[in-house]
């Protein structure tokens, strides 16, 4: 077989491409995840009033992570043909949204970063025996289920958007009067937060249908950009954190510790399974898109088991929970390209954000409104994606009614979570906060015992 060279390389899984289409193809998958990738932490961070060196700490672990858990599904351990740690495929990992809401509500319920490890280890448990028996258990998720799952994860999400975007519940600026200088009076709700919330999401909705190209897909990230510069000019940007933060660092193990309650591991674990499952979605769309097969029996089972090691050895290091990025699988799907030589370049940049602490503390000085602005689009995707999984089945009575009520007992639970109050709080923990654990338990058994449409009996 003929070796492809100069840029049609970029469209083979092995070979060298060129240094200048290889490191903007790099950046664009950069930008693609970047936010994502930050924002879970600086808002867990933030929910736990940790303090400066703790939150830089928790971003550093986020990046450096994520950039290693793609390194290795990018280049398995293991021998071709047999057992494999590691997919092969060019996907990007990245901290997930999907774990947002439970960990939250972990946190709410007296929870830290040692107690969300102890969920991590242990759903990653559960993550690799689904890869090892991934054919039995994928029969209980088909996309109507992994469908109001996702779609339950966004409408679970807005609150927190809205919350950041009128400042932050934690959030309260004071007028302070100094020599010549004056901060603006800033509190949860302000016109003023709602104001800088409001242009940022603007600037992301006009990158987002105007600009094109590398404009566009990194609208999330310009549009911050341009809310970062707003609120610096109103003076809510405070640096003082970035100075006494180190250039070069690395992430400390067992620094935030491991604790395993009952309540936190089940509602981890249980988000664990179902991603593994919407895992199989994106590595399908992966292979179909860019490289016209599906994926062999052995790359979904090494991601999948691979998916969960590296989610328990990071949790050591105080990560939070990753995933596979979808909005990467779409930039594979658009431009074919899948060469592990540009995916690797992308995890090199995110691991060298990782390692500099400044970087990690500049992102801690965003403000709350400026975030909130600039992901509630990120959410709203989330939601509408879920949709479109749902969608790709025939909205039936029957589907329409495990969509509805699962959806309508999650959401509705965790909004009135004071109706559990009677419960013990392990119990409020796992099914009264978080929404997806509730609506995941009814779609799943309501896809069981409802009798099946007559064309699909």
């Amino acid at each position: 077989m003929q070796k492809q060279t100069g840029t049609n390389v970029l469209y083979e899984w092995k070979g060298t491409p060129p240094a200048g289409p290889c490191v903007s193809l790099a950046l664009q998958h950069l930008v693609a995840m970047i936010v994502g990738c930050v924002t879970p932490a600086i808002i867990i961070s933030n929910a736990l009033g940790m303090e400066g060196a703790d939150r830089i700490l928790l971003i550093q672990s986020s990046l450096i992570f994520s950039a290693l858990s793609t390194l290795i599904q990018l280049f398995p351990v293991g021998k071709e043909g047999s057992f494999r740690l590691g997919a092969g495929l060019p996907m990007i990992l990245g901290i997930s949204f999907a774990y947002l809401p439970s960990m939250q509500a972990i946190v709410e319920g007296g929870g830290n970063i040692a107690t969300i490890a102890g969920g991590m280890i242990f759903g990653g448990v559960l993550a690799m025996l689904v890869g090892f028996f991934i054919k039995p258990i994928r029969k209980l998720f088909p996309p109507i289920i992994t469908g109001t799952v996702v779609f339950t994860i966004g409408l679970s999400l807005y609150p927190t958007a809205i919350n950041y975007m009128a400042g932050g519940t934690a959030n309260t600026y004071e007028l302070v009067v100094e020599t010549k200088h004056m901060t603006p009076a800033l509190v949860y709700g302000s016109w003023q937060n709602w104001a800088i919330a409001a242009v940022t999401l603007v600037a992301v909705l006009v990158f987002q249908n105007k600009g094109k190209g590398i404009v566009k897909l990194a609208s999330i990230l310009l549009g911050l950009v341009v809310g970062y510069i707003v609120a610096l000019v109103c003076g809510m940007v405070d640096f003082s954190g970035v100075a006494s933060a180190a250039w070069i660092q690395f992430p400390k193990f067992m620094h935030f510790g491991v604790e395993f309650k009952p309540d936190a591991c089940i509602a981890l674990g249980l988000l664990f399974v179902i991603n593994s499952i919407q895992a199989i979605g994106d590595y399908t769309s992966t292979t179909v898109g860019g490289m016209d097969r599906e994926p062999t029996n052995s790359e979904l089972q090494g991601g999948i088991v691979c998916y969960g090691v590296t989610n328990i050895l990071s949790s050591l290091f105080g990560c939070l929970p990753t995933a596979t990025y979808s909005q990467n699988v779409g930039i594979v799907i658009t431009n074919k390209v899948i060469n592990r030589t540009v995916f690797a370049l992308t995890s090199l940049f995110i691991l060298l954000a990782g390692i500099c602490p400044k970087f990690s503390a500049i992102l801690t000085t965003i403000p709350q409104c400026v975030l909130g602005g600039a992901t509630v689009t990120v959410f709203s995707t989330i939601a509408m994606t879920g949709m479109r999984l749902i969608t790709t089945e025939n909205l039936s009575a029957r589907n329409t009614t495990i969509v509805g009520l699962s959806a309508a007992l999650g959401v509705g639970i965790a909004q009135a979570s004071a109706s559990m109050s009677q419960f013990p709080p392990s119990v409020t923990i796992i099914f009264g906060k978080s929404p997806v654990v509730i609506a995941t338990i009814m779609a799943v058994i309501l896809n069981v015992i409802l009798p099946r449409d007559p064309q699909k009996a």
